[in-house]
């Protein structure tokens, strides 16, 4: 027996994972970066086979990664985490910068980033876990990591599918936000619309939300949001 909420207790940071094959600039938020020795300094990321930062990765063999402070907006999340970058540039909206490699790393809200040449590149089913010798690291700002727990709990995110730790939806509830059916709401209560993709809420529309409503967050349409109630 496998109970999906006994994964609820790992804990980890939030992370943004990018790379260049080409031309082309990739990245994909991810909660798997994992410092897995000190000497040489060596990272472990698993990344679904199916994203573009996967394939960028083992085209070119390396990777960077900026650590994500706790009151990155989840635009940003949004932007690296429920979109490709098969038809995105998901750069052209906040601040990089490219190490010595020339890798491309997020700077806008990051704590620290690190420059990564690939060892090893292990088949673990859905993903690959490329394991790396840390080339470039350094500092980029003051403050506290966002953890996996408070984007879940405090900023309301979703687990995309493609995610290492995606677990067919079982996620814990938000507090303070009740699922609800059509109807007036409980006293004191008012109505919102949360995205079942990204977790994304817009307040008001107690009759629905209009049409060509989409998510701002994660680009979903009107009729992936549940009704709830604040």
């Amino acid at each position: 027996m496998i109970d999906r909420k006994a994964f609820r207790s790992l804990s980890s940071g939030l992370y943004l994972i990018t790379a260049k094959a080409g031309d082309v600039r990739c990245g994909c938020v991810v909660n798997t970066l994992v410092q897995v020795a000190s000497e040489p300094a060596t990272l472990s990321v698993s990344l679904n086979k199916e994203n573009a930062t996967t394939a960028a990765i083992l085209e070119s063999g390396r990777f960077a990664a900026t650590v994500l402070a706790e009151d990155t907006p989840m635009e940003l999340i949004g932007t690296f985490g429920f979109h490709t970058s098969a038809d995105t540039d998901k750069f052209a909206a906040c601040a990089s910068a490219l190490d010595g490699a020339e890798v491309p790393y997020v700077t806008e809200h990051g704590l620290a980033r690190f420059s990564v040449s690939v060892t090893e590149t292990i088949d673990v089913g859905s993903h690959y876990l490329f394991v790396g010798v840390v080339e470039e690291a350094e500092v980029l700002s003051a403050g506290d990591p966002l953890t996996y727990a408070y984007y879940h709990a405090v900023k309301g995110g979703k687990t995309p599918p493609k995610a290492a730790t995606y677990n067919n939806g079982d996620e814990a509830a938000v507090p303070g936000v009740t699922e609800t059916a059509a109807g007036a709401p409980e006293a004191g209560k008012k109505i919102a619309w949360r995205c079942t993709i990204c977790g994304y809420i817009e307040e008001g529309y107690p009759d629905g939300l209009p049409e060509g409503y989409m998510c701002p967050i994660c680009g979903a349409p009107r009729e992936m949001f549940e009704r709830v109630e604040l």
